[in-house]
This record gives C-alpha cells, sequence and structure tokens, in this order.
C-alpha cells in the first residue's frame, strides 16, 4: 500500500526513472478516454496529467475562465514538474482540457502533440468506424515518432497487460463490497491514482503482491457508506475527509475511479477496432452522456450493489459537463430515497464546511432511511 502511495506522491520521479532505465518516451494525456494500449504497443508510457495546487501567478493572463484544475496542470508544466514529458495528446472532451493542451503547445511547442478525436456520442452508428479510423492515425502518428513499428503481436501484448490491471484493480472494489471492507476508500483511489502514471506491468506485480494481503486483512470498523459521484479526483483528501467523521467510500461513479476499470477489451482480429469498442462502451462520462442518460442507472446499479447509505456529489467548479448533468443525478437519488449532499470544489478542499456537510449526511444515513429498510 505504501509503496502505491509514494509513486503517486513521486509520479514525476517514477516517470524520470522509468525513462532513464528503459529509454522509452513519456506521453502526457488528460482524459481516460485515450487509448493507452496503442501508445503502451509503441513503447510509450502513458502519463495522465494530474492537478495539485501550486502558487499561480500565470494562468489568469493565458486561460482566464477554465477551471483550477487545468490551469494547474498548464502551471505544472510552467513550472517545471513535467520536463521529462516527451509528448501531449488531447481528446475530443472537455474543452478545458482542449484549452489547458492549446495553451500547452504554444508555450512549449518542441513537444509531440496529437488531436484525437474520440465520438462525442459513443452510441452512435458511425461511432466505431470513426474512432477505428482515429487509432489508425494515431497509431502511424507513434511509429513515425518513435521509428518503431507496431506488431499485432505488441497490440496483444499490450491488451493483455492493461486488461490484467483492470481485472486486479476491479478486484479492489469487490473488496469494498463486504460490510466491513478491508481497504478504505482512500487507500483505493491512492492505488487507482497511482496505476494512471505507472507502467503498467510493473503496477500488475505490486497488484499481485497486495491483494493477498489485503485478503488476510482483519475486518475494518462499521462505517456509513458512501458513493462518490462528480468530476475527476485527483487526490483522495475527499476521502480521507469522509474517514475521519465515521464514513467510507466505498464504490465511486468517477471516470477516473470506477470508470477507468470497469469493462475490459474483448480480443478481436481486428486490434485497433477492439480497442476502439472497449472505450466506446466504458461506463458515459458526464460529457459522453448524450442521448440516452445512462449514468443515473449506472449510479444506482452501484449504490445497490454496494449497498451504500449515502451518496457525495463532489463537482469541479467550471465543470460544466457535470452541471448539465447534475439535475438527472440529483432526479435518481430522490426517488431512490438516497440522502445526499453536493458541493463544489477546486483543487483545494474546502475543509470545514465539507466536513459539516458530511457529519450533517452521515446523521441523516444513520436514521436507517436506506440500506437498513431496503430500496424503495
Amino acid at each position: 500500500m505504501n509503496k502505491f502511495s509514494s509513486i503517486f506522491e513521486n509520479r514525476h520521479d517514477y516517470a524520470r526513472d522509468w525513462k532513464k532505465r528503459s529509454g522509452g518516451k513519456v506521453l502526457g494525456y488528460y482524459c481516460t478516454y485515450f487509448p493507452e494500449e496503442v501508445a503502451y504497443a509503441a513503447g510509450i508510457l502513458p502519463v495522465r496529467i494530474l492537478a495539485k495546487h501550486f502558487p499561480d501567478d500565470t494562468t489568469d493572463r493565458l486561460m482566464y475562465g477554465n477551471c483550477y484544475v487545468t490551469r494547474d496542470m498548464f502551471n505544472q508544466f510552467n513550472l517545471g514538474h513535467y520536463d521529462y514529458i516527451d509528448g501531449l495528446v488531447c481528446l475530443e472532451s472537455c474543452q478545458w482540457w482542449y484549452n489547458a493542451f492549446d495553451v500547452t503547445m504554444q508555450v512549449f511547442p518542441n513537444l509531440w502533440s496529437h488531436y484525437l478525436f474520440t465520438p462525442d456520442y459513443p452510441d452512435g452508428n458511425r461511432s466505431k468506424d470513426v474512432l477505428r479510423s482515429e487509432l489508425s492515425v494515431i497509431q502511424k502518428k507513434f511509429e513515425e515518432w518513435t521509428g518503431k513499428t507496431v506488431t499485432d503481436a505488441e497490440l496483444d501484448n499490450a491488451i493483455e497487460i492493461y486488461n490484467t490491471n483492470r481485472r486486479l484493480l476491479r478486484r479492489l472494489y469487490e473488496l469494498r463490497r463486504f460490510n466491513n471492507p478491508v481497504i478504505l476508500g482512500s487507500e483505493a483511489m491512492e492505488i487507482m491514482l497511482a496505476n494512471q502514471v505507472m507502467d503498467k506491468a510493473e503496477a500488475n506485480k505490486m497488484l499481485e503482491e497486495l491483494i493477498p494481503e489485503l485478503e488476510d486483512r482483519a475486518p475494518g470498523e462499521d462505517r456509513v457508506r458512501f458513493i462518490l459521484i462528480g468530476s475527476e479526483t485527483y487526490d483522495a483528501e475527499l476521502e480521507k475527509l469522509i474517514e475521519g467523521v465515521g464514513g467510507n467510500v466505498v464504490i465511486d461513479d468517477l471516470d477516473n475511479g470506477s470508470g477507468y476499470v470497469w469493462n475490459e477489451v474483448v480480443p478481436l482480429k481486428d486490434r485497433l477496432m477492439a480497442i476502439g469498442l472497449r472505450y466506446l462502451g466504458k461506463p458515459h462520462s458526464a460529457l459522453k452522456d448524450n442521448v440516452w442518460r445512462r449514468r443515473p442507472e449506472q449510479i444506482f446499479r452501484l449504490s445497490e450493489d454496494f449497498q451504500v447509505d449515502a451518496a457525495i456529489i463532489a463537482k469541479q467548479i467550471y465543470c460544466h459537463p457535470h452541471g448539465t448533468d447534475m439535475y438527472a443525478v440529483w432526479k435518481l437519488l430522490q426517488e431512490r430515497k438516497i440522502p445526499y449532499h453536493t458541493f463544489e470544489r477546486d483543487t483545494t478542499l474546502p475543509y470545514e464546511e465539507t466536513r459539516l456537510g458530511v457529519e450533517a449526511l452521515i446523521h441523516v444515513a444513520k436514521q436507517g432511511m436506506t440500506r437498513a429498510n431496503g430500496w424503495s
């Protein structure tokens, strides 16, 4: 556990060390719809760009109106924290991520860069063919960049390594379904975030050692069980706050949480089509949930499977996708009689007001309004 926490906290050092050991290139990406397997097959290490609050006297001039998370992403480039990044890829996703990508490339034009179109409508009739074509283009771009031809065998190896990683991380979620989970939400989230900046082959070995140790742990305390919903997270501070007042996040509906691992690539002869179908079929983000509104049903299914007592909705300030679908999430929770607390945050956590909100929610949940009476 401590190994993953250390890698997460020292992720820049990890990437620099990987680059020194392997001689490979490091590619930064923003969105979990990025098909990491294609980059990995080319010998590239995909590293998720993560926010972390640092003093900022630059982005007001360059990114006024952007959310604070994407401002911090550029700020970290400007401060030299991401000096090991060789290239940067942006997807058709959040407009603030695109702005961060655009400003970064203007200030650091020597970085390799690519814009990958990922369909806004994952369920569309042509989406799978469009994404398959886009993956073919970026594979060729990777080959030109690295001077290496990507073979089917290398794609197969990357798919297997990433599928194994997803299965192992899913096991951590399954351990949290127990009445008294052996792992806390903060521990699980730090492991999840560390895996998004690591070589997946190395991460798999560490997970294979860790999971048996967790399974031998004594059951944890009886706590109020939460589902965490909302914008992507970049630390485990909220989970730690909830644990400090007697709760535990046993499941989440976050793009870089459960959405990162909930489905696998089903092997096909056409490897790029198989990879594309996996990303189109992953639990929809708020941005991509445009037609059928699948997210509310997914949230309820997770809430039921993990026997949650209450929900926390944490929205990043200026996060328009989650702002526009909030009504559907609220409607679901109200209909299913799941108490919830909604708040906004940026790269820092409004600690005292959040603690008071969570404590009040725990008081409501302990009245036996949900799990004790069954769903109604």
